[in-house]
């Protein structure tokens, strides 16, 4: 889009100081009509259009090849139980298309079809039984529901990736709306074909997504118009909700408060989307927006089946860092890290939360100096560094949590080098562990030493290690690849009632 920069007068008073000059500058930048007569927004618009019919496609394309690659593992013939036949066990690691949906359908009650928690609980040897899972209670109900009709894996899978597609569609048409053409990289990058239907992690991506979708361009006619107030709160539900699923989007309120209570953007005038007045009850509007959800969603749970809904959370507290944690809690620390090694459990279990928490406060306060440097809360920025740290830190670092930082590659802009290097680390991971799990389990060859299947595991687990730490920077510094322009000057609305 055309631009150009208003010099002369409008430069007068700006200070000596060469960076607040070109931040003035950039404050001051407007737009210059294109040719015949149409305004730089209107082409951008129309451009945006053309991107996302075919973002959206081509995700859907996507989508479709990562079905068929987890569909290997299915059939021909399934048992008693609906388990595939014949070699279920070797081929979900051999020919590289295990998938947690898949897997799970025997041994959580799925194919019983038991309402999720209300009658479950977990045993003293941490065996989940009665429809109680591992996951939060909207990501049960969602595994349920796929399960609804089916009577074997093979349509529990197929059900389930049903339901799940649209939320990936969904994704992408917001990532679309958002960044346009850079949204190609959630919609045709290999993670989606290897991890779309690996769990259920889908409708917490597009939760994700839509609470900034929502900040930068709101809903329904009024759009970005409204209030600041009423989209902040409402991007505080949707991060509430995607706590329902998996939890990670819930610590992206704290990012989302603290740009609030700064006021969110500058409009054109100098002035704040949000009065200092009232950024304060705003801010406390949307802590009480992502409270309350959260509560509401799980409240029928916990009153009528607490033992069923407290087990998902015992679950994962006793998980200890295994073979099966992909972490660098276990890999950094091997022989150490051994499962009946209680003191070092013990300490993971201590240090893995600390540290996570750090990083959350580290990339926090990195973003409030940015503010008082430039101005604005960078909370998308924000957000992108404290999944880096979570994911670094946390003793779980299971393969299809790489969906859920894709949409910051989108979002923010980094250099390309950075997503392909960690596309890359990751395909060492999603393929090598499973190559290798097959070798160990076989009695063949599995060191280090003998072949590329474990070399590929510590590429994976080192490589995706260091880039995360590089990337906890990276997120810091980029900017947006979202339309941040000075929005129309006009009085900051006041919070509005209730």
């Amino acid at each position: 889009m055309a631009r150009r920069l208003v010099t002369g007068a409008a430069t007068e008073g700006v200070a000596d100081d060469p960076v607040d000059v070109v931040e003035v500058l950039r404050d001051r930048e407007v737009r210059v009509p294109e040719e015949k007569g149409r305004s730089g927004r209107a082409v951008a618009l129309r451009f945006g259009r053309v991107a996302l019919a075919v973002v959206v496609l081509l995700c859907g394309l996507t989508l479709i090849a990562g079905y068929a690659n987890k569909a290997r593992c299915t059939g021909p013939d399934f048992d008693e139980w609906g388990r595939t036949q014949p070699d279920y066990k070797q081929r979900i690691d051999r020919d590289v298309c295990y998938s947690d949906i898949q897997h799970l359908w025997i041994g959580r009650d799925i194919d019983r079809h038991v309402f999720p928690y209300i009658h479950g609980r977990i045993t003293d040897d941490g065996q989940l039984v009665g429809g109680s899972v591992e996951y939060p209670v909207v990501t049960g109900l969602l595994i349920w529901a796929g399960a609804i009709f089916a009577s074997n894996d093979a349509q529990y899978l197929a059900y389930s990736a049903l339901l799940m597609a649209p939320f990936g569609l969904l994704t992408a048409y917001f990532l679309g709306r958002l960044s346009r053409w850079r949204a190609l990289a959630w919609a045709i990058g290999p993670p989606l074909v290897l991890y779309a239907f690996h769990n259920w992690d889908l409708p917490v991506v597009a939760c994700a997504v839509a609470a900034v979708y929502v900040i930068y361009r709101g809903w329904g006619r009024a759009g970005a118009e409204r209030p600041l107030v009423q989209r902040a709160t409402v991007a505080s539900v949707l991060l509430a909700v995607g706590f329902a699923f998996k939890v990670y989007p819930g610590a992206f309120v704290l990012p989302l408060l603290l740009y609030v209570l700064t006021g969110g953007r500058r409009r054109a005038d100098g002035t704040r989307e949000i009065a200092p007045p009232v950024r304060k009850l705003a801010a406390v509007r949307v802590v009480l927006a992502a409270v309350v959800t959260v509560v509401l969603v799980n409240l029928p749970f916990a009153l009528f089946g607490y033992q069923g809904w407290r087990a998902s959370f015992t679950f994962q507290q006793l998980r200890q860092v295994d073979i099966t944690t992909n972490s660098v809690w276990f890999w950094g620390f091997r022989p150490f890290s051994d499962p009946s090694n209680t003191a070092f459990q013990d300490a993971v279990g201590f240090w893995s939360p600390t540290l996570v928490l750090a990083s959350f406060a580290a990339a926090c306060l990195v973003g409030w100096w940015h503010y008082q440097r430039h101005g604005v809360y960078p909370w998308i920025q924000v957000s992108a560094a404290m999944l880096c740290g979570f994911l670094l830190f946390h003793k779980v670092h299971s393969p299809q949590y790489t969906l859920w930082l894709v949409p910051f590659f989108v979002l923010l802009r980094v250099r390309w080098g950075w997503v392909i290097a960690y596309y890359l680390a990751d395909l060492a991971m999603g393929i090598g562990i499973f190559r290798w799990y097959y070798a160990t389990a076989n009695g063949l060859p599995s060191s280090i030493y003998d072949g590329f299947a474990a070399q590929a595991v510590m590429i994976g687990v080192w490589g995706r290690a260091a880039l995360l730490v590089g990337l906890f920077v990276v997120f810091l510094a980029a900017r947006s690849t979202v339309d941040e322009d000075a929005i129309p000057s006009e009085r900051p609305q006041p919070l509005p009632a209730g």
